[in-house]
């Protein structure tokens, strides 16, 4: 569904099925309360992939979790009906058939061609009566959560305070959850260690701030958890805009920004070596990880200059280019509570100055940045993190997928090409681990080459945590079961 960020999908994780659940070593497995087995049955004339559906899953309407379910899923997230506002299409659109099996709790999906990503689909699982209607699939969620299937629902959404109450809910058929309820709320990262300071908060995400990381360290009973995350920090920079529309000044600019004095900046103070990223698809830490940056990920300012020059700008004076006669400034949007963000802005005004190139900084309101500024391509530049899974392609296919038509999924450089969709296609249907691993990285070289988004660093996860709290911070590639989250007796 649209709408697809990093916050909403952790709320959903305890109110809606999620079909598979990655381990600490990124490896996914079915999920027991809803799944009895899920793996593929046939891999000629086409592959299919068999689900059993555990015979207690059902929705919080009473309905039992079905074949309705998947196959109505399986068409609104298709693409192929453009009603329907979907952030991706990735594995969905390859999808022919979904059968009905046994019975209503066996589906068999069936794949024009192998998808190796299989696991990725379905989760969250949403119900049949929400896919089957475009009106309710667009809208029907929008600030309220009309059906669940999880240990908790939903008791209260809050717009005024920005906060999502949940509570256990008694029909859910697997272990009770621990916590009789969690409250999810929005703040601004300013406001973050103080609330965390005064007990508003049992759990912090520090990011990147040291000074929130020391701020909570020095709060009694608090513990710093840390891990590698799946998650990445980078620039993106929009192809629409008329002055990055040639791939040229696009890679100058690449080479203009010196990611190393970027990084040592933003990680400072966390604990965490500052190592800049060199692939689109894995972090440093995971498995299958390659440098594959090049030319275009060493800072080179002299071969930045001479791309511009190539490009057709003109410099005039020390302090900027110009382009048909009209002075260059490179909007460089920013959400105004980041702090982080706003230095990666200073950071790269000052880098690009260097090559003559201006960089207005744009601060806009946090909670506006996507809606507003993102996604409908209002920006030249702008900073911030794509979310990982245990999956390393699938789901950032729409990432550097061609837009087709308006619908850019969620590629907001809007440009791609050909050779990039085939490869990533090839990719993500080889089903052997170490040659999936190299075509994934021969689409990570031709992406670096479009010269869209500039990755910066893995994100560490540094997360603060009240004493005793458990199955739940710093995780890695682990998926935490939302029932096992609780207090430890020593808290």
């Amino acid at each position: 569904m649209n709408g697809g960020k990093g916050t909403v999908a952790l709320v959903l994780q305890g109110i809606l099925p999620f079909l598979m659940r990655a381990d600490e070593k990124a490896v996914p497995h079915p999920v027991p309360e809803f799944l009895e087995s899920a793996r593929v049955t046939m891999t000629k004339p086409r592959q299919v992939v068999t689900y059993r559906i555990n015979p207690h899953a059902h929705w919080s309407n009473g309905k039992p979790i079905g074949y309705a379910d998947f196959a109505a899923q399986a068409r609104a997230l298709s693409g192929r009906d453009p009603r329907f506002q979907v952030a991706t299409v990735t594995g969905y659109r390859e999808i022919t058939k979904v059968q009905r099996g046994t019975d209503d709790r066996e589906v068999k999906v069936a794949f024009d061609r192998p998808y190796a990503d299989w696991r990725s689909l379905f989760s969250p699982l949403y119900p049949a009566a929400t896919s089957r209607n475009p009106r309710v699939f667009n809208d029907g969620w929008v600030n309220r959560v009309p059906v669940t299937a999880g240990p908790f629902r939903v008791r209260r959404i809050d717009e005024t305070a920005k906060t999502v109450e949940l509570v256990r809910d008694p029909g859910w058929w697997g272990r009770p959850a621990k916590l009789d309820g969690i409250v999810f709320r929005a703040l601004d990262p300013g406001a973050m260690p103080g609330a965390f300071a005064n007990g508003e908060v049992d759990l912090m995400d520090v990011g990147t701030d040291p000074a929130g990381l020391r701020r909570a360290a020095e709060v009694r009973g608090a513990r710093i958890r840390r891990a590698g995350g799946p998650d990445w920090r980078h620039l993106t920079f929009n192809a629409a805009s008329p002055l990055l529309s040639d791939v040229r000044v696009r890679r100058a600019l690449f080479m203009a920004v010196d990611r190393d004095v970027i990084v040592r900046s933003d990680l400072a103070g966390l604990g965490r070596p500052p190592r800049p990223l060199g692939n689109h698809f894995y972090v440093n830490t995971q498995a299958g990880y390659r440098d594959d940056s090049g030319d275009l990920g060493r800072y080179d300012p002299e071969r930045a200059g001479r791309l511009l020059d190539a490009a057709g700008w003109i410099r005039h004076g020390r302090a900027y280019r110009v382009k048909n006669g009209r002075t260059l400034a490179l909007r460089f949007v920013v959400p105004s509570g980041v702090a982080t963000s706003r230095r990666e802005g200073e950071l790269t005004r000052a880098l690009l100055a260097r090559v003559g190139v201006r960089v207005d900084i744009v601060p806009v309101p946090t909670d506006d940045l996507f809606d507003q500024y993102v996604t409908p391509g209002n920006f030249d530049i702008v900073p911030f993190s794509w979310l990982g899974t245990a999956f390393p392609l699938s789901p950032l296919r729409s990432v550097f997928a061609r837009p087709q038509g308006d619908h850019i999924q969620q590629n907001y450089s809007r440009v791609g090409s050909a050779q990039i969709d085939t490869a990533m296609d090839r990719a993500i249907a080889e089903v052997e681990p170490a040659r999936a691993r190299r075509l994934i990285n021969a689409a990570d070289k031709l992406v670096w080459q479009e010269a869209t988004v500039l990755p910066l660093y893995q994100r560490p996860q540094v997360v603060a945590v009240r004493a005793g709290l458990a199955n739940l911070g710093a995780c890695g590639f682990w998926e935490p079961a939302f029932e096992d989250i609780g207090f430890s007796g020593d808290a």
